[in-house]
């Protein structure tokens, strides 16, 4: 005889266990299936291993998605206050970083176990080491067949494995496979929060600053297209480019697209090199930017400008294309680093199909998605992680709504 649940998750990540504590809230026995050999593992290497795990300013307009309408309903009704109360009932401490990233002082394990410790107290069950392979719609609700071979029916199906980012932890586009054969539609996908890679003349001129961090604005799309750009620190690779403005552009940028780095953000550069003429010009360019910029990227600005010579001797046209030079660097990047280092996957479970309060499915009844898996993607600095727990907290408070008093299925 197989085994009944109210509801079967598949994923124990963030957003799986985050619904797998709601939708047991209310008696319904719920089952929590991952293959890995532990919960929340990319939880555990997140953050440096301490997990950025929401943001003071999470809302709408730091998301991506077909529809930007989306993720309102959700992140309105479970907000970062909402998980910042919850991390307080566990004791976990906490500290703000720049731009209100929060971050634990501790481990990262701290919010995995506080995770379980909730699915435990609802009454949830958690197999690990086991994976579902067939997923079949019944009369009643789902049946699955295990990794183990064992085989077991549901009420209601939940989708939270994620998507194909770091592969090497086993991510896999399972959750859009299961998706698609139960007659959704999955968005393009494409790796982002993932470092852009140089090739050619542009990657070796670039090689001798590897290594070299900057504060920067990054922009794509200036050229009529309706343009974003984000002021935070950029790091040279011997790759290409990284650091938080590049990971966070990575998400808007796309192949044959230039990108623009300003390198004085917030500065009016022409200001700013009329007073290094004024005051240093007996400096060398290079040595004199070498007062606004860490020395290796003065020298590759003057030279890039083409420029040897004094501060002094630089008329005001020529100071206006260095000050070109240091504000609008243009590059074009060859790719992406891809999914092996990339912190989420961009697109998914299209949302035209998804209820927006509960993540049900309009064309599935009982079949619920979230997390990663749909097409809803953060910004940089914590913000997939507040849409893990609000939309698990979506379709974990809609499923217990749903089940309540309702008991499993009669094996």
């Amino acid at each position: 005889m197989s085994q009944s649940y109210t509801c079967v998750i598949l994923g124990a990540g963030a957003a799986g266990m985050m619904c797998a504590a709601h939708a047991a809230a209310r008696g319904g026995r719920v089952l929590v299936l991952d293959h890995a050999r532990a919960p929340g593992e990319k939880i555990r290497i997140s953050g440096g291993g301490r997990c950025n795990f929401t943001n003071l300013h999470a809302g709408p307009g730091n998301f991506l998605s077909e529809n930007p309408h989306f993720a309102k309903s959700a992140l309105a009704r479970y907000t970062q206050w909402d998980f910042l109360d919850l991390v307080a009932r566990h004791g976990i401490a906490w500290h703000e970083k720049t731009l209100g990233q929060l971050f634990c002082d501790g481990s990262a394990r701290e919010i995995v176990a506080m995770l379980v410790a909730e699915m435990r107290r609802a009454g949830a069950d958690l197999r690990l080491q086991t994976a579902a392979t067939d997923v079949e719609k019944t009369p009643a609700g789902f049946a699955l067949t295990l990794s183990t071979g064992e085989r077991v029916k549901s009420e209601t199906l939940v989708l939270a494995t994620g998507g194909k980012s770091i592969p090497k932890m086993g991510a896999s586009d399972f959750a859009h496979m299961v998706a698609r054969q139960f007659g959704h539609r999955i968005t393009d996908t494409r790796p982002a929060l993932v470092p852009l890679t140089l090739s050619g003349s542009p990657l070796e001129g670039i090689a001798p600053l590897a290594g070299l961090a900057t504060p920067a604005r990054v922009s794509t799309g200036g050229d009529g297209t309706g343009g974003v750009s984000f002021d935070e620190a950029l790091l040279v690779t011997h790759r290409g480019l990284s650091g938080p403005a590049i990971l966070q552009i990575s998400s808007y940028w796309r192949e044959g697209q230039e990108i623009a780095i300003d390198l004085l953000p917030g500065s009016d550069a022409g200001a700013v090199l009329r007073d290094l003429r004024a005051g240093m010009g007996r400096k060398g360019v290079a040595g004199a930017l070498a007062k606004l910029l860490p020395a290796r990227l003065a020298a590759h600005v003057a030279a890039r400008a083409g420029l040897s010579c004094n501060m002094a001797d630089l008329s005001d046209t020529r100071l206006a294309g260095l000050a070109a030079a240091l504000t609008d660097w243009r590059l074009t990047p060859s790719g992406t680093e891809g999914y092996r280092t990339a912190e989420v996957t961009l697109g998914g479970i299209a949302t035209d199909d998804l209820d927006a309060r509960s993540m049900e499915s309009r064309l599935v009844p009982g079949l619920y998605a979230i997390g990663e898996a749909v097409d809803v993607t953060g910004w940089l600095g914590g913000f997939n992680f507040q849409w893990a727990w609000s939309s698990g907290w979506a379709a974990g408070t809609a499923i217990a709504t749903r089940g309540a008093g309702q008991g499993a299925m009669p094996g």
